[in-house]
């Protein structure tokens, strides 16, 4: 569902990512370990030489990856968009300290994925949720795009065993952008990137975990593409990579210019970026190669109609 309220004047904004490790199977101690991380992510110097005003986590954060542990791991979040959601009575123990992290922190905060079962059919999904300042619920997204790959010799992995795709195109505005949400796999398909695009998203968001096959071919050129293509600042926001673990994720966090230039990466391993988010450049880049005012609808169809 969209408003149709314009979106909010594009402000210059600090955006740090949160690229993290220590995720194991204790998830009282995966969520300690993000709170302190998120508060180390909002109180520390950084390169970009301002307080963040928007955190992210990534994918899946609070319990191992894999569709066996979606299940186990899942949470009842019971959000209705539009409504106001009391973060104090959540039966989300993770809803709950981000909430109260996002408080202490005085930040905007992408609080990465966590499985979601839905009180009302029992069906889990792979969902992100995000927190204004204040500590509010005010947005989520379902994965929309399940993760069903077989690479043969390389990597298989089904999603879909135990996770139901999500059914809608989210946003949310701050009081510096409009910032579209996607998931890893989604990243793939334009669509999405597309319409919250032409819905005025100046920023698009996806919490992921490539992995250490699809990563090096593909996880910086989708990024990069989406961005050129929408003509947004483009950013994911990996998990550390975990040879221990039985999915190894390829790390690497980055935020992508409208240009298509990377303004910030990480490495492997648990790492914060931070990166400056300039208007300017948006401005510039739909000006000088104007894209957005050259469609041609008469020829195709708008996605976002």
């Amino acid at each position: 569902m969209f408003a149709l309220k314009p979106a909010p004047t594009f402000k210059p904004f600090t955006l740090a990512l949160v690229q993290l490790g220590q995720i194991g199977s204790d998830k009282a101690a995966n969520l300690k370990h993000a709170r302190e991380m998120i508060l180390k992510a909002a109180g520390g110097e950084n390169n970009a030489g301002s307080k963040p005003d928007l955190v992210v986590l990534p994918e899946c954060f609070n319990s191992p990856y894999g569709h066996v542990h979606f299940p186990v791991y899942a949470e009842t979040i019971g959000y209705t968009p539009g409504k106001e959601y009391n973060t104090a009575n959540t039966p989300s123990e993770s809803v709950k300290t981000l909430s109260e992290t996002a408080k202490e922190a005085g930040v905007w905060l992408l609080g990465g994925t966590i499985p979601e079962r839905d009180d009302s059919d029992g069906k889990v999904y792979n969902t992100a949720t995000v927190y204004n300042p204040k500590g509010d619920l005010v947005a989520i997204h379902r994965k929309v795009h399940l993760f069903d790959i077989d690479i043969p010799g390389k990597i298989k992995f089904k999603e879909s065993e135990t996770l139901t795709g999500g059914s809608s195109i989210n946003y949310f505005d701050t009081e510096f952008a409009r910032i579209g949400l996607g998931i890893c796999y989604d990243v793939r398909f334009p669509e999405l990137a597309m319409i919250n695009a032409r819905k005025g998203c100046q920023v698009l968001i996806y919490p992921g975990a490539f992995n250490t096959t699809t990563g090096p071919l593909h996880w910086e050129l989708l990024q990069r593409s989406r961005a050129v293509d929408n003509q947004v600042f483009f950013s994911m926001c990996s998990p550390a990579r975990d040879l221990s673990a039985g999915y190894h994720a390829w790390g690497h966090s980055m935020v992508v210019d409208p240009m298509g230039h990377i303004l910030s990466e990480a490495k492997e391993g648990e790492e914060i970026i931070y990166a400056k988010i300039d208007p300017e450049v948006f401005k510039e880049a739909r000006a000088g190669i104007p894209v957005t005012t050259q469609r041609r609808f008469d020829v195709y169809p708008d996605v976002s109609a």
